[in-house]
């Protein structure tokens, strides 16, 4: 006689039908949670009724949409790669002397946060490349980052 009761063994039964992957939003996987981040940025900067968006919300949304990307590969992951081209290559094209990919983390946080922004477009774009700087730079920059891709692993079951 077994010790589960016919409740217990139907559940397990149903878990392990429904793939048992340990993921909370089953297999959406990082490409659909980056879709998803990359949609309420889209829709907050369209202006939709639903998602209001300011300067530090259009950043931080944009850095969470970068590091989904970039864990997400294929398109997703050019799509950020290219917008991170643009701060580091301002950046480092100025003859400032040597910046590496730290100081690029450093002054895009500084181009999001600090300006008040009349479009928020800019941040959004900005926040966009950032994501894949931070990745990039290592140290403290890539905890967020790292942070962002582990728990998208755990809700999206990449």
């Amino acid at each position: 006689m077994s010790a589960l009761t016919q409740t217990q063994t139907i559940a397990a039964d149903v878990v392990l039908a429904a793939g048992g992957g340990g993921s909370l939003l089953g297999s959406v996987g990082v490409s659909g949670l980056a879709f998803a981040v990359g949609f309420i940025l889209f829709s907050g900067l369209r202006g939709s009724d639903r998602v209001k968006l300011d300067r530090d919300k259009a950043g931080v949304l944009g850095i969470v949409f970068s590091t989904l990307s970039a864990s997400a590969s294929g398109m997703w992951s050019s799509l950020s790669a290219g917008a991170a081209e643009v701060p580091r290559g301002l950046m480092e094209g100025l003859n400032f002397g040597s910046f590496g990919l730290g100081a690029v983390a450093l002054g895009s946080c500084l181009m999001i946060f600090i300006p008040k922004w009349k479009k928020l477009w800019m941040p959004a774009f900005l926040g966009v490349g950032a994501g894949w700087t931070f990745a990039g730079a290592g140290g403290i920059w890539a905890l967020g980052t790292t942070l962002v891709a582990t728990m998208a692993t755990k809700l999206g079951g990449m």
